[in-house]
C-alpha cells in the first residue's frame, strides 16, 4: 500500500518504538499524527518530522476520537500504529505476603489493553468510510503492539502479560471483522527492546540482557521495529497475525 500524501497515527509516538516508527513514516510520504501524554516530549518529535501533535489519554474514547479526527484532516488515514503501553512490575503478592492492590493491575490492563481497543474503534471507524488504495485495495492498516511477555510472562509481570496477551488474542477477531471493510489488522510482539526504559539500565545490566537472546545477542532496536511496521504495510497479505520480533528469545521464569 502506498502512503505517499496519506495520513498516519502512531500512540506513543514521542520515544522508544512509536518515535523510531513516526520518523519511518514521515520518511515514507505519511503526514504523521503522534498522540502523547502532556509529560511528553510529543510537539518537539511532531515538528522534527513536520507532523502533527495530539494530545490525548489513549484510554479516553473522546480524546482519541478528536485525535483521529485531526489525523484524517491531513490526508485519508491508512496506518495506525498502537504503541502507546506501560510496564510496571507487579507481583501477585508483595513482600509481606499481602495481595497486591487490584488498582494497579487494573491500571496496567486499562493502558496496554482497553487503551489499544479504544484507539483501533475509533480509528477504524474513520478508515472504514476512506476510499480504498487504488493499487492494493486496502482502506487502511492497523498495527498493534503486544510483547513476548504474553507468551513467557516472568514473575512479576502478570498484568502486563495479561494485558499483552489480551492484545494478541484480539488481533485475529478483530482482523476478521473489519476484513469488509478492506482493513487489516497485525500485531507485533517485541523481546528485550532498546527503548528509553532500558537505556536508563548500567551497561554491564543492558549487556546482561542482551546476551539472553540467541542471535543476534544484543537488545532489539526502536528502528528494527518501526522497519517491521514498514514491512506491514507494505505486504497486502500479512493479517491477523501476531509477529515475534525477538531474536529468538524464549523469557525464563524471572
Amino acid at each position: 500500500m502506498d502512503i505517499a500524501g496519506a495520513s498516519a497515527l502512531v500512540t506513543g509516538g514521542a520515544s522508544g518504538l512509536g518515535q523510531a516508527t513516526a520518523r519511518r513514516l514521515a520518511a515514507s510520504g505519511a503526514h504523521v499524527t503522534i498522540i502523547d501524554l502532556p509529560s511528553s516530549p510529543g510537539e518537539q518529535s511532531a515538528a522534527e518530522i513536520g507532523g502533527s501533535f495530539a494530545l490525548a489519554d489513549v484510554t479516553d474514547p473522546e480524546q482519541v476520537a478528536a485525535a483521529v479526527a485531526r489525523a484524517a484532516e491531513a490526508g485519508p488515514l491508512r496506518v495506525v500504529v498502537n504503541c502507546a503501553g506501560i510496564a510496571p512490575p507487579g507481583k501477585v503478592l508483595d513482600r509481606a505476603g499481602a495481595p497486591t492492590p487490584l488498582a494497579d493491575f487494573e491500571r496496567i490492563i486499562r493502558v496496554n489493553l482497553v487503551g489499544t481497543f479504544n484507539v483501533i474503534a475509533q480509528a477504524a471507524a474513520v478508515i472504514a468510510q476512506t476510499d480504498p488504495d487504488a493499487a492494493s485495495g486496502d482502506r487502511g492498516v492497523i498495527v498493534n503492539t503486544a510483547s513476548v511477555a504474553a507468551f513467557d510472562g516472568q514473575i512479576g509481570q502478570p498484568a502486563y502479560s495479561a494485558s499483552k496477551g489480551g492484545v494478541h488474542a484480539m488481533t485475529l477477531p478483530i482482523a476478521r471483522e473489519l476484513a469488509r471493510s478492506a482493513i487489516r489488522v497485525v500485531t507485533i510482539a517485541p523481546g528485550i527492546m532498546e527503548t528509553p526504559m532500558l537505556r536508563g539500565l548500567p551497561q554491564a545490566a543492558q549487556d546482561s540482557l542482551g546476551q539472553q537472546v540467541p542471535y543476534p545477542s544484543r537488545l532489539g532496536t526502536a528502528d528494527e521495529y518501526a522497519k517491521l511496521v514498514l514491512s506491514i504495510v507494505d505486504n497486502g497479505y500479512l493479517n491477523g497475525e501476531t509477529i515475534r520480533l525477538d531474536g529468538a528469545i524464549r523469557m525464563a521464569p524471572k
